[in-house]
């Protein structure tokens, strides 16, 4: 390979172009200012339910409202995802969605994967490169060890359901922003009221910080259970270190498997599965 074409893909991969989503380039630029002239889309500090994107709140004039604050981006969410009557409903709904730039550049929604009518579901913060391709949630080494821990007090993928909080992919597998993560929280809490899971296991510290209201780090909240207040009563919530973690710090295993077995052990204490450790 040139050497020259050499150094240009390794500074598009440290940029965080890791993948192409189409033959061509778009300008998404000038893409939102057709559509806002169009009156297709809310200019920055408008109310509804097509709110721009990051991208497109960079396009928007000076004179523009800048950014929304989170309590106003997901208003417009949160009615959407309110009115999902199940999970096909919702994932349907979510597909429309266009309150989240992630959308534009991920190659497709990662909506959830197993039974949607487990006791137990999982929520991880994002869609990696392989979740991204497949279209299904902790498909990549994360999930193959996810499977191996499940595996390892009964469970597998037919006994729990695994969502993320953030359905796309974010390029180059950064950290969403607190915009992208409030925009898509509606849709994550209506698919956990949709599920009614009698457990709730928060994989990663932005899972928990996000869903348990904690600003703590995961060291100081995993390995003891709280609560996530839905409808009307309480689920038994559990923050786990995130197996992507693991992965980079096996020596942590051991306290994966401490909170594996409380997990095992709240699972007979409400006789969800009767051979669980």
């Amino acid at each position: 390979m040139d050497e020259s074409l050499a150094a240009l893909l390794s500074w598009y991969a440290q940029m965080g172009v890791d993948i192409a989503v189409d033959d061509a380039a778009h300008d998404r630029i000038g893409e939102y200012a057709a559509a806002l002239a169009a009156g297709k889309v809310k200019a920055a500090g408008e109310t509804g339910s097509s709110l721009g994107a990051p991208r497109e709140r960079q396009a928007a004039s000076a004179k523009q409202t800048p950014a929304l604050p989170a309590a106003g981006i997901d208003a417009g969410a949160r009615d959407l995802a309110a009115g999902a009557q199940n999970l096909d409903d919702l994932r349907d709904r979510l597909a429309c969605f266009e309150g989240c730039g992630l959308k534009t550049t991920a190659l497709q929604l990662v909506f959830g994967d197993g039974n949607p009518c487990a006791k137990i579901m999982f929520v991880g913060e994002a869609p990696g490169a392989d979740e991204d391709r497949q279209g299904i949630p902790f498909v990549g080494r994360a999930g193959k060890l996810l499977d191996k821990m499940l595996a390892a007090i009964g469970l597998d993928r037919n006994k729990v359901y695994i969502a993320n909080i953030v359905p796309w992919r974010p390029p180059g597998n950064r950290t969403p922003t607190p915009f992208e993560t409030a925009a898509c929280l509606p849709f994550t809490r209506r698919q956990i009221e949709l599920v009614d899971p009698e457990i709730l296991v928060c994989l990663g510290a932005p899972s928990a910080q996000t869903l348990l209201g904690t600003k703590d780090g995961i060291m100081r909240i995993r390995g003891r259970w709280l609560a996530y207040p839905v409808a009307g009563r309480e689920i038994p919530a559990l923050a786990m270190l995130h197996p992507a973690y693991l992965l980079r710090q096996p020596g942590q295993k051991k306290l994966a498997w401490h909170d594996l077995r409380l997990l095992a052990k709240k699972i007979d204490a409400l006789g969800l599965f009767p051979k669980s450790l």
